[in-house]
Protein backbone atom coordinates (compact mmCIF):
# COMPACT_ATOMS: atom_id res chain seq x y z
CA UNK A 1 0.00 0.00 0.00
CA UNK A 2 1.52 3.70 -0.59
CA UNK A 3 2.42 5.77 1.51
CA UNK A 4 -0.16 7.42 4.13
CA UNK A 5 -0.86 10.71 2.81
CA UNK A 6 0.35 14.10 4.72
CA UNK A 7 -0.20 16.70 2.96
CA UNK A 8 -4.08 17.83 1.50
CA UNK A 9 -2.47 17.74 -2.34
CA UNK A 10 -1.80 14.01 -1.87
CA UNK A 11 -4.62 13.12 -0.20
CA UNK A 12 -6.65 14.62 -3.33
CA UNK A 13 -4.55 12.48 -5.68
CA UNK A 14 -4.76 9.54 -3.66
CA UNK A 15 -8.86 9.57 -3.42
CA UNK A 16 -8.69 9.80 -7.30
CA UNK A 17 -6.52 7.01 -8.01
CA UNK A 18 -8.79 4.68 -5.23
CA UNK A 19 -11.83 5.76 -6.46
CA UNK A 20 -12.10 3.98 -9.86
CA UNK A 21 -11.68 0.50 -7.73
CA UNK A 22 -14.69 0.75 -6.39
CA UNK A 23 -16.70 -2.21 -6.95
CA UNK A 24 -21.06 -0.63 -6.40
CA UNK A 25 -22.29 -3.88 -7.01
CA UNK A 26 -22.64 -7.03 -4.83
CA UNK A 27 -25.16 -9.75 -3.22
CA UNK A 28 -27.71 -9.16 -0.15
CA UNK A 29 -26.49 -10.79 3.26
CA UNK A 30 -27.66 -14.07 3.84
CA UNK A 31 -28.60 -15.41 7.59
CA UNK A 32 -26.12 -15.87 10.37
CA UNK A 33 -23.40 -13.00 7.96
CA UNK A 34 -21.54 -11.18 10.00
CA UNK A 35 -21.82 -7.14 10.29
CA UNK A 36 -19.16 -5.37 11.71
CA UNK A 37 -19.44 -1.47 12.58
CA UNK A 38 -16.64 1.16 13.04
CA UNK A 39 -16.82 4.70 14.61
CA UNK A 40 -14.55 6.84 16.23
CA UNK A 41 -13.83 9.13 19.19
CA UNK A 42 -11.77 12.38 19.24
CA UNK A 43 -9.96 13.99 22.26
CA UNK A 44 -8.90 17.24 20.28
CA UNK A 45 -7.09 18.40 23.15
CA UNK A 46 -4.26 15.18 23.48
CA UNK A 47 -4.70 14.47 19.46
CA UNK A 48 -6.04 11.57 20.57
CA UNK A 49 -8.38 8.95 18.30
CA UNK A 50 -9.87 5.69 19.17
CA UNK A 51 -11.74 3.51 16.81
CA UNK A 52 -14.21 0.79 17.44
CA UNK A 53 -15.41 -2.08 15.57
CA UNK A 54 -18.44 -4.00 16.62
CA UNK A 55 -19.17 -7.69 14.95
CA UNK A 56 -23.05 -8.56 15.13
CA UNK A 57 -24.65 -11.52 13.75
CA UNK A 58 -26.85 -10.22 11.51
CA UNK A 59 -29.96 -12.73 11.70
CA UNK A 60 -29.75 -12.19 16.06
CA UNK A 61 -28.15 -9.10 16.21
CA UNK A 62 -25.92 -10.52 19.14
CA UNK A 63 -22.93 -8.97 19.72
CA UNK A 64 -20.42 -12.14 18.58
CA UNK A 65 -16.42 -9.30 19.14
CA UNK A 66 -15.37 -6.32 20.27
CA UNK A 67 -12.19 -4.41 19.69
CA UNK A 68 -10.86 -1.05 19.93
CA UNK A 69 -6.85 0.43 18.67
CA UNK A 70 -5.83 3.92 19.74
CA UNK A 71 -3.28 6.55 18.00
CA UNK A 72 -2.39 9.64 17.33
CA UNK A 73 -4.45 11.83 14.60
CA UNK A 74 -2.33 11.91 11.58
CA UNK A 75 -4.21 14.68 9.43
CA UNK A 76 -5.59 17.57 9.75
CA UNK A 77 -9.75 18.33 9.44
CA UNK A 78 -10.40 18.89 5.49
CA UNK A 79 -13.72 18.39 5.09
CA UNK A 80 -14.05 15.80 2.17
CA UNK A 81 -11.23 14.26 3.68
CA UNK A 82 -11.98 12.51 6.83
CA UNK A 83 -10.62 8.86 5.81
CA UNK A 84 -7.18 10.27 6.15
CA UNK A 85 -7.98 11.31 9.68
CA UNK A 86 -10.35 7.99 10.58
CA UNK A 87 -8.98 5.18 8.83
CA UNK A 88 -5.73 4.76 10.60
CA UNK A 89 -7.51 2.93 13.98
CA UNK A 90 -9.80 1.57 11.89
CA UNK A 91 -8.29 0.10 10.32
CA UNK A 92 -6.25 -1.65 13.21
CA UNK A 93 -9.33 -2.41 15.00
CA UNK A 94 -10.85 -3.93 12.06
CA UNK A 95 -7.22 -5.80 11.79
CA UNK A 96 -7.41 -6.72 15.35
CA UNK A 97 -10.76 -8.97 15.04
CA UNK A 98 -10.68 -12.82 14.75
CA UNK A 99 -13.55 -13.05 12.58
CA UNK A 100 -13.54 -11.53 9.02
CA UNK A 101 -16.81 -9.45 8.37
CA UNK A 102 -19.09 -10.22 5.88
CA UNK A 103 -20.20 -6.50 5.35
CA UNK A 104 -18.71 -3.28 7.49
CA UNK A 105 -21.23 -0.24 8.07
CA UNK A 106 -19.40 3.07 8.73
CA UNK A 107 -20.82 5.87 10.53
CA UNK A 108 -20.33 7.73 7.31
CA UNK A 109 -20.49 8.16 3.23
CA UNK A 110 -19.51 6.04 0.39
CA UNK A 111 -20.28 6.89 -2.84
CA UNK A 112 -22.43 9.75 -1.65
CA UNK A 113 -18.74 12.01 -1.41
CA UNK A 114 -18.48 15.22 -3.83
CA UNK A 115 -15.21 12.60 -5.27
CA UNK A 116 -17.36 9.82 -4.97
CA UNK A 117 -14.63 8.17 -2.19
CA UNK A 118 -16.23 8.63 1.14
CA UNK A 119 -14.43 6.44 4.50
CA UNK A 120 -16.67 3.42 3.82
CA UNK A 121 -15.75 3.44 -0.14
CA UNK A 122 -12.03 4.03 1.07
CA UNK A 123 -12.21 1.18 3.61
CA UNK A 124 -13.90 -1.33 1.23
CA UNK A 125 -11.00 -0.74 -1.56
CA UNK A 126 -7.70 -0.76 1.11
CA UNK A 127 -9.10 -3.91 2.77
CA UNK A 128 -11.12 -5.28 0.00
CA UNK A 129 -14.57 -6.22 2.59
CA UNK A 130 -17.83 -5.31 1.57
CA UNK A 131 -18.54 -2.13 2.50
CA UNK A 132 -21.48 0.40 3.09
CA UNK A 133 -22.00 3.82 4.99
CA UNK A 134 -24.97 5.09 6.75
CA UNK A 135 -24.84 8.72 7.78
CA UNK A 136 -27.09 10.92 9.76
CA UNK A 137 -26.75 13.58 7.30
CA UNK A 138 -26.89 14.08 3.78
CA UNK A 139 -24.34 16.22 3.30
CA UNK A 140 -24.63 18.43 -0.02
CA UNK A 141 -26.94 15.98 -1.61
CA UNK A 142 -30.50 16.43 -2.02
CA UNK A 143 -33.73 14.31 -1.77
CA UNK A 144 -37.13 14.46 -1.19
CA UNK A 145 -38.57 13.03 1.98
CA UNK A 146 -39.77 9.45 1.95
CA UNK A 147 -42.69 8.22 2.98
CA UNK A 148 -43.53 7.96 6.95
CA UNK A 149 -43.23 4.13 7.19
CA UNK A 150 -40.17 1.66 8.20
CA UNK A 151 -38.73 0.86 4.94
CA UNK A 152 -39.80 3.77 2.59
CA UNK A 153 -36.85 5.98 0.82
CA UNK A 154 -35.97 8.30 -1.67
CA UNK A 155 -33.18 8.76 -3.84
CA UNK A 156 -30.29 10.90 -2.23
CA UNK A 157 -29.24 12.94 -6.03
CA UNK A 158 -26.17 15.18 -6.60
CA UNK A 159 -27.61 16.71 -10.18
CA UNK A 160 -28.77 13.58 -12.44
CA UNK A 161 -26.80 11.01 -10.33
CA UNK A 162 -28.03 8.97 -7.63
CA UNK A 163 -25.26 8.75 -5.07
CA UNK A 164 -27.57 7.13 -2.08
CA UNK A 165 -30.90 7.04 -0.33
CA UNK A 166 -32.50 8.34 2.20
CA UNK A 167 -34.22 5.80 4.48
CA UNK A 168 -37.03 5.44 6.70
CA UNK A 169 -35.66 3.20 9.45
CA UNK A 170 -38.42 3.83 11.78
CA UNK A 171 -41.98 5.08 11.32
CA UNK A 172 -41.80 8.83 11.33
CA UNK A 173 -38.50 9.03 12.49
CA UNK A 174 -35.85 11.23 10.61
CA UNK A 175 -34.12 8.89 7.64
CA UNK A 176 -30.86 7.70 7.78
CA UNK A 177 -28.47 8.40 4.19
CA UNK A 178 -27.08 4.65 3.03
CA UNK A 179 -24.14 5.18 0.13
CA UNK A 180 -22.64 2.01 -1.36
CA UNK A 181 -19.42 1.42 -0.01
CA UNK A 182 -17.46 -1.46 -1.93
CA UNK A 183 -18.51 -4.62 -3.42
CA UNK A 184 -21.97 -4.19 -2.30
CA UNK A 185 -25.64 -2.83 -4.17
CA UNK A 186 -27.52 0.01 -3.02
CA UNK A 187 -30.58 -1.94 -2.27
CA UNK A 188 -28.69 -4.62 -1.08
CA UNK A 189 -26.94 -1.82 1.51
CA UNK A 190 -30.29 -0.66 2.20
CA UNK A 191 -31.82 -4.10 3.02
CA UNK A 192 -29.40 -4.79 5.47
CA UNK A 193 -29.40 -1.18 7.30
CA UNK A 194 -32.82 -2.36 7.61
CA UNK A 195 -32.49 -5.20 8.74
CA UNK A 196 -30.14 -4.01 11.65
CA UNK A 197 -32.71 -1.24 12.81
CA UNK A 198 -34.73 -3.08 14.42
CA UNK A 199 -35.96 -0.91 16.89
CA UNK A 200 -33.98 2.63 16.64
CA UNK A 201 -33.46 5.04 13.85
CA UNK A 202 -29.44 3.65 13.66
CA UNK A 203 -28.40 0.18 12.90
CA UNK A 204 -27.30 -1.69 15.83
CA UNK A 205 -23.37 -1.94 14.90
CA UNK A 206 -23.66 1.63 14.74
CA UNK A 207 -25.03 2.30 18.01
CA UNK A 208 -22.46 -0.45 19.32
CA UNK A 209 -19.74 1.00 17.98
CA UNK A 210 -20.01 4.55 19.32
CA UNK A 211 -20.72 3.25 22.41
CA UNK A 212 -17.82 1.30 22.69
CA UNK A 213 -15.45 3.86 21.49
CA UNK A 214 -16.87 6.81 23.59
CA UNK A 215 -15.87 4.41 26.26
CA UNK A 216 -12.93 3.00 25.28
CA UNK A 217 -11.80 7.02 24.74
CA UNK A 218 -12.73 8.13 28.54
CA UNK A 219 -11.20 4.92 29.75
CA UNK A 220 -8.19 6.12 28.44
CA UNK A 221 -8.55 9.63 29.07
CA UNK A 222 -8.94 8.36 33.03
CA UNK A 223 -5.61 6.36 32.37
CA UNK A 224 -3.38 9.19 31.59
Amino acid sequence: MPAWPATEADALAEQHRLRALVDPTGPALSDGALVAGVDVAYDEERDLVVAAAVLVDFTSLETVEETTAAGQVSFPYVPGLLAFRELPPVLDALAALRHRPDLVLCDGYGLAHPRRLGLASHLGVLTGLRTAGVAKTPFTFTYDHPAPARGDWSPLVDGAEVVGRALRTQAGVKPVFVSVGHRIGLAEASDATLALARKYRLPETTRRADSLCRRALAERQLSQ
